[in-house]
């Protein structure tokens, strides 16, 4: 190759990535109707936007489904096995740069469903992944309910995810665990219904995922 040729694919390549870097970090928010949000409960993508916006941070949240507040991936009723069977479409039509997992409701206590949530949120994963290896996780510890004996599954749940998060990591999976079920309690961050999160609750949230994107995003 030409020396005036190297010179000319030099000059494309810095444009290229110069160009790549100005895009602001897409986030795709995963999850059931915690993250859909609703009429009856405050959502913490009500909080954690405006609070991103506001410390002048890159970012532009995509997802199939849109509110008033941001794009989004969340189901309202719908638990892991759903999202492990719609992922693959999902992330093909947007894939962010970073992933919000927070998903391990709607199971019951009774059929005993942690090993199965693990195994589902560890096969998300893993398909984000393949399509996408420079993709980064954040993985939440989910919110904790009242409603019991439903969900009384959650705290071992929680522990279980914190160890799928070290497995991933032993295999450079570019994951980190976001702790919103620490220092949530559903007698005061729920609304009657014992499960979705109220204005303190969603505040709580947002202030974990805020902690944990605020490194990951470029500022403007």
């Amino acid at each position: 190759m030409k020396f005036k040729e190297i010179c000319i694919t030099l000059v494309f390549t810095l444009l290229f990535f110069c160009l790549e870097a100005k895009e602001p970090k897409t986030i795709l928010a995963l999850g059931d109707s915690i993250t859909q949000g609703g009429s009856s409960f405050t959502c913490y993508r009500q909080i954690l936007v405006p609070a991103l916006k506001q410390k002048g941070l890159s970012f532009k949240f995509i997802g199939p489904k849109k509110d008033a507040v941001s794009h989004h991936a969340g189901y309202s009723g719908k638990n892991t096995k759903y999202l492990l069977s719609i992922i693959k479409k999902v992330y093909s039509e947007y894939p962010a740069n970073i992933v919000l997992i927070h998903a391990g409701h709607n199971n019951y206590a009774k059929d005993a469903p942690v090993s199965g949530i693990v195994s589902d949120t560890e096969k998300i994963i893993g398909i984000i992944r393949a399509q996408n290896p420079r993709v980064i996780i954040l993985l939440a510890q989910v919110i904790t309910s009242g409603k019991l004996p439903k969900y009384s599954y959650i705290p071992a749940l929680n522990i279980e995810l914190r160890k799928l998060t070290k497995r991933l990591l032993k295999k450079k999976y570019k994951i980190k665990l976001v702790a919103l079920a620490k220092g949530f309690d559903w007698k005061v961050d729920t609304v009657k219904d014992k499960v979705h999160s109220s204005a303190t609750g969603a505040k709580k949230m947002s202030d974990r995922w805020l902690a944990a994107l605020i490194s990951l995003l470029k500022k403007k």
